[in-house]
This record gives structure tokens, sequence and C-alpha cells, in this order.
């Protein structure tokens, strides 16, 4: 089953980290996540939507919160433990 990781970053550095089921929207597991966490929930945006349909991740800025954050910012990932992994092109392969 997916889950959904999401973890704050504080100078380049992890500070906190969560992971929550994702059964089917990922607003749902960003909201038990942040829960978890203990921080309040950030503003989806379209740019988020984009980039979580695209890449199955995205990262949220203290601009995106309506109320103050402790943290630089938040990556929230999909992680499909039954997805097989995408092998990336190397040239070296070819040869």
């Amino acid at each position: 089953m997916p889950t959904l990781w999401a973890r704050s970053i504080n100078n380049n550095r992890i500070t906190a980290h969560v992971t929550v089921p994702l059964e089917d929207a990922p607003h749902a597991a960003l909201e038990d996540a942040c829960r978890a966490l203990d921080i309040p929930r950030p503003m989806w945006l379209g740019k988020h939507e984009r980039e979580y349909d695209r890449f199955g991740r995205t990262s949220f800025l203290p601009e995106h919160f309506i109320e103050g954050v402790g943290f630089d910012r938040l990556e929230i990932e999909r992680v499909d433990p039954d997805r097989p992994r995408e092998k990336t092109w190397d040239p070296r392969s070819e040869a």
C-alpha cells in the first residue's frame, strides 16, 4: 500500500518526519501528516498539484502556511513499495 512521507527541513537537515497511509487523495494524507507533526496545514496550490502529479513529490515553503512555522520547507513524497523502480539512463551502459 502506498504511503505519504512528510518531512520538515531546516538548514538542509530533516528535523522531523512521518509516514502516513495514502488511500486516495494526497490532501487527506497531508492533513494526517501535519496533525502527526503538530504543524499547521499548508495551502495546496496549483503548483503543488502539478508537481505531485508529475513527480510524486512537492514542497511547501513558509509562505504557503497561514501561521508561522519553524522550518525552511515541508516536503511530501509518495512512497509505493509495490511500484518497480525506474532505471535512469546511463551512457556507460550503451557501450
